[in-house]
Formats: C-alpha cells, structure tokens, sequence
C-alpha cells in the first residue's frame, strides 16, 4: 500500500508539472490541447492513460487524504535527503578538502549543527506572526537551496587551481564560499523545521484525526529514509574522482547531488500551491510566554522591598497584566523546562556519531568481504537501527517490562536512554585504544618529526645538536645512475614491481601499516547511541506533549531544539578547551560526564510530579467561573440591599411626611 502511494505521488507530481506548464504558461493552451495534441494521441491509450491521470489530478482527496499532503510528503523526503546527505560527508570535507586539522573540523561542524537547531525559533515566530507557514517554507527554502548550491560550488578545486596541480591555490576563497552555503543552509533548514509537519497538520480537517496521525507517522517514516539513502550515496559519490584538469575525490558531486535535491523539494512544493489550505497567521505563543515572563521579572523587581506581601509563585506577579490561565500554563512549562536542563549533555556525545566517529572510522579497514564501506557510510547503521529498533521497544521490551510490575515511567526511560549513550562513548574509547596499537607515532601540536633515510650503500653517521649521533645502516635498494626509485604501495593487496634497470635484490621497507582495525566494531556503540536515542528522544518528546497545555507545545518543542543547539555548542567548547593528547581520553571524559548528568537527571526525576495539564485546565476555568459566579452572586446581593435600603428610606420618609 505505502509503495502505491509513493509510485502515484511520483506520477502526480511529475504530471503536475507537466501540465502546469504545457496547459498554463501558452496562451495558445486550448489551441494546443485541442488540435495537434489530441490528432497526435487520437485513438491512442497512451492519451487515455494521461487523461486519466490528469482527472486524477484534479481530485481533491485521494484514499480519504488530501491531495496537497503527498506533496508535502516528497517534499520532506527530498529535503533531508539533502540536508543529511550534505552533513554526513561535511566533516571529511573540512579536512581533506579544507585541509582542516580534526579539532577545527569539529568545531565548525558543530557550530553548523547548533545554528540548524537554534534557527527554529526563528522560523516559528516568522511563520506565525508574519507571512504564514507557506511563504515561510518557500521563502527559506530558497535560501536554503541557494546555500547548497554554494556549497556545491565551493567544492569544485579547478576553480581556483591555476597550475592545474590538484590543489587549490586560492583556499579563502573555498573556506568562505563554504562558510556562506552553511550559514544559509542553517538558516533554512532550521527555519522550514517547524513549519513543514505544522502545515501539513494544517491540511486535515478536525474529523480526520485518523488521518492525521497517519500523515506524521509516514512524515517520521519519510524523515529516517531520506537519511538512510542519503548517507549511503553521497559517501559513494564523495569516493569517486572528478574534475577538469586534475582528478580528485568528487566533494562537489557529493554536494550537488543534495542540491539537486533541494531543488526538487523545493519546485515540488511549491507546484502543490493550488491544493493547500494557507492558514493565517494568528501570533506566536512563544512571544506572549517571553513577553508574559518577562513581565514578572519587571515587575517583580520593582516590588523587591519588603513592604510588598510576596506572592505564591514569582509569575504571579505578572497577574496585573496577564490572564491567570495563561500564567498558569507558563508554571506547567517552566517545570518541563527546568527538567530540560541536564538534558543538552546527551546531544554532546549524540551528534558527534557524524564527527569524531567518522574521524574514527577514516583509520579503519572498511572492507566487507567485496564490499567497501566509506567512513562517512557508516553513519547509516543510526537510522536503519533506528527503524528497527522503535517497534521493537514499543510492542516487545517495554510491554515486557510493564509485565514484570516494574513502572518504566518516561523520565526513567530518558534516564537509561542517557545511560547507553555513555555507554557507546566507552566502546569508542575501547575501539580507539585498538586503534591506536596500529597508528604510527605522530609528533603533537608542540613537537616536531624529523625522519632519516638512508637510500645510500654505506653506512652514515647523522650528528644531531642536542642528541647523540646516530649511525644509519645502508639500505639494500636499487640504485640507479641519477635516481633512486622508491616503491610505495598504499593498496591492501600485493603489487608485483618489474624493472629491468635494477640488479640488486629489493628491501621492502613498511613504514606506514594499512589500516587493520575493522570498522565492524563501531557497530556496537553505533547500537548503543541508537537504542539511548530511541530511549530518550523519542520518550522525551511524549513526556514533553503529555505535561504540556494544549497550546504551549511549539514552546516545548522550541525549548527542545534549544537542548540540541546548546548540546553541540558543549562540544565546541571541550574539542577547544580540553586538548587532550589521546582521543580514548576524550571519549571516556564525554561518557564520564554524561553519567554524572544522569545522576543528577535521576534525581530531579525523583522530585517530579506528572500533572494531566487537560484536568488542571478543566478545574481552573471551573474555578474562574466560580469566581465570577460568587462576585454577580456578591454584586446582585448588595444591589439588593441597595434597593432594600432605598425601600425603608423610602418608608419612612412617607410616615413622617403622613405625620
């Protein structure tokens, strides 16, 4: 069923386009349609075939949906495609192309990853307080395609290659071309964020909740298969040569490929444009908790003396301006937030799967069998496990768990969820141990290498200021009149030499070893960050919704991006700060760190108290409403005695006048 679906909405939509163009942009359409076209495909089935497919077209529901959310739904598909398949190829990019060392590598990727998930704020407030969800999406994936392109180009070495050597002489102009397309694709890919799934929602009327949950869960679904295609081809598009003079890896295919992407999603949705329902903009909640907020603070602070009584709650001092109930939703929030606190440590270690893993996986042997696994392919294990892994713990571990009389409540999943991640911190830390035991000895950041070869027929005595002398054997090797010739093989496989110049043997001399730890052992901490994601995003967004008033949750989902943002920024700040000399160091750090966040998460999942925000809603408007009740009952009762009282004036005035 879902593959029928998908074969029709690909039809659709290049039928869409098809016929936008050929029957509206001629002015002589009708001629067209009428003469020639209906001669050339008259008695003919192909022209049936289309008719059908344009009366298809014109319907406005398909299986009970509408038609404008097949749109939306390629649309999300081809944009994380292009989002993930540009981020999972991005950090090689910085340092082979870029030539950045690893610690600027991770830095920048970072900073990008935090920009695309504060940016959503951003797109939230501008598409409910302006120019709506549809313009917003359109507006910012022009941006965002724009940036892609950039990034594309920026890859491209023969532009700035004038000795056609391979390597471009002009780097600034890389570095900054680049730097542009990110910061445009941050903007646009985190503006059209909370917007897309939002318009969507938009498109259902209120009796197809079936629908609409139908909708989200193939949007999810849509989601985690852009992102596994993605990080399975564009890493085999990276791993191809390219170029006009001098071959060299294919960064810029890998990059256009997502753009070309991009423009797809982008012409798709906006091809769709007739069939959507455009609600207006109504205002952003955000705006009113932020101003309601800091109102209590102001006014909080102008009554700091003490001869002002306090008050129960500090945003009870915003009641002056402010209607209670919405004072009171803000509490529910603030308390969800102040959870939210330990919460950006598990996105530390979380995102980096896309740096220093795959840092990791570049000095390991990534060969199955006949098959070859690119370092930045092994990313694709997080959402193929992840597909794997939701309806497994949903309809198998966590009913077991429930049976077992243990209460698996939410903050208790996040809480192990956190666990595992540090957990596929320590298997990276075991797998850079074993990497390490093959890795040459490299000089660090404050020493220096110098390397001696003798490629002579005696002995020679090198004298080094500071050091003892040191005597270098001679090297059995072939040695010409003029050269000497030096054979290196960078394969995994022996390579036969014949020369007929040489009659001395050759010594083969290995001062490099291949790459001989497999890349099968991140599978396990690649598990472990996967089944921790699935523990603690997944439940923590359903925590989130159920403690949330129905109309706060954009603020919850904000305050949830905002973990993420600040998450990656942590790592900015260690990958700068800390500078250990061993990268197991750093892993066992990371996993140290977010174990103790887990414990004080622990504990002030402890202290929580779950709160059914309906109820709490449903007793305060009854509880205003009771107010208002008691004060008409209050203000009829002193009318009362007003007119009680003007009667018995009135009486006695009247006997006194009768006297």
């Amino acid at each position: 069923m879902l593959f029928a679906l998908l074969s029709y909405t690909v039809s659709v939509l290049f039928l869409q386009f098809f016929f936008s163009l050929f029957f509206f942009l001629s002015p002589l359409c009708t001629y067209i349609y009428q003469a020639p076209v209906t001669l050339f495909f008259k008695n003919c089935t192909v022209f049936f075939f289309f008719n059908r497919l344009y009366y298809f077209y014109s319907l406005s529901y398909v299986c009970g949906y509408p038609l404008s959310i097949f749109f939306i739904v390629v649309n999300e598909f081809c944009e994380r495609f292009s989002y993930y398949g540009m981020r999972a190829v991005l950090v090689l990019y910085f340092k082979y192309f870029l030539q950045w060392d690893e610690d600027l590598a991770t830095s920048i990727y970072h900073t990008f990853v935090a920009l695309c998930y504060l940016t959503p704020i951003l797109g939230a407030i501008v598409a409910d307080s302006w120019l709506g969800k549809f313009k917003t999406i359109i507006y910012l994936s022009i941006v965002y395609t724009i940036g892609q392109v950039a990034m594309a180009v920026s890859a491209v070495h023969d532009i700035t290659d004038s000795n056609r050597d391979g390597t471009p002489d002009n780097m600034t102009f890389h570095v900054v071309l680049s730097m542009v397309g990110l910061f445009l694709i941050a903007l646009g890919t985190g503006g059209i964020k909370p917007c897309v799934a939002a318009f969507g929602g938009d498109q259902f009327s209120e009796h197809q909740d079936k629908q609409r949950r139908t909708f989200f869960s193939v949007f999810y679904l849509c989601i985690n298969g852009g992102s596994l295609l993605s990080t399975i081809i564009t890493p085999i598009l990276r791993g191809q040569e390219c170029g006009i003079y001098s071959q060299q890896k294919c960064y810029s295919l890998a990059f256009g490929v997502p753009a070309a992407l991009m423009v797809v999603a982008l012409v798709v949705f906006i091809v769709g444009s007739g069939m959507y329902y455009k609600a207006e903009p109504e205002g952003n909640i955000m705006l009113d908790v932020c101003k309601c907020i800091g109102f209590a603070i102001k006014n909080r602070y102008r009554h700091r003396s003490k001869q002002y009584p306090k008050r129960q709650h500090w945003m009870d001092w915003a009641e002056e301006k402010y209607d209670k109930l919405l004072i009171a939703q803000i509490k529910m929030v603030l308390k969800v937030l102040f959870l939210y606190i330990p919460l950006p440590m598990f996105w530390t270690l979380f995102d980096q799967k896309g740096s220093r893993w795959t840092l990791q996986a570049t000095t390991m042997n990534g060969y199955f069998g006949q098959l070859v696994i690119q370092p930045d392919q092994m990313q694709t294990f997080n959402p193929i496990l992840i597909l794997t892994l939701v309806p497994i713990m949903d309809s198998v571990i966590y009913p077991l768990i429930k049976k077992c009389g243990f209460n698996f409540t939410p903050l208790k999943r996040m809480t192990v969820g956190m666990f595992l991640a540090a957990m596929a911190f320590v298997c990276a830390a075991l797998v850079q141990v074993e990497i390490d035991k093959t890795l040459p000895v490299f000089p660090s950041a404050s020493q220096s290498q110098l390397k001696l070869l003798n490629m002579g027929s005696s002995a020679v005595t090198v004298n080094l200021t500071g050091n003892e002398s040191l005597t270098l054997n001679a090297a059995q090797v072939c040695r010409l009149i003029y050269n000497t010739m030096r054979f290196v093989n960078g394969m995994n496989m022996p390579v036969n030499v014949t020369t007929s110049a040489c009659q001395d043997s050759i010594t083969v001399v290995e001062d490099i070893e291949p790459n001989s730890v497999h890349m099968a052992l991140q599978i396990p901490q690649y598990f472990f960050i996967t089944a921790g994601e699935v523990m603690f995003s997944v439940t923590g967004l359903e925590f989130s919704y159920s403690q949330a008033p129905s109309n706060m949750k954009a603020v919850l989902q904000a305050g949830w991006l905002f973990t993420v943002a600040v998450g990656n920024f942590i790592v900015l700040i260690v990958a700068e700060i800390a500078k250990l000399p061993n990268k197991w160091a750093e892993y066992v750090l990371f996993a140290s760190l977010l174990v103790l966040v887990c414990i004080i998460f622990s504990i002030m999942a402890y202290f929580y108290t779950y709160i059914d925000p309906s109820e709490i809603e449903v007793q305060f408007r009854k509880k205003v409403d009771d107010d208002e009740d008691d004060k008409d009952k209050q203000q009829k009762a002193e009318i009362e005695m007003v007119r009680r009282d003007s009667a018995e004036s009135y009486d006695d005035n009247y006997k006194q006048s009768k006297m």
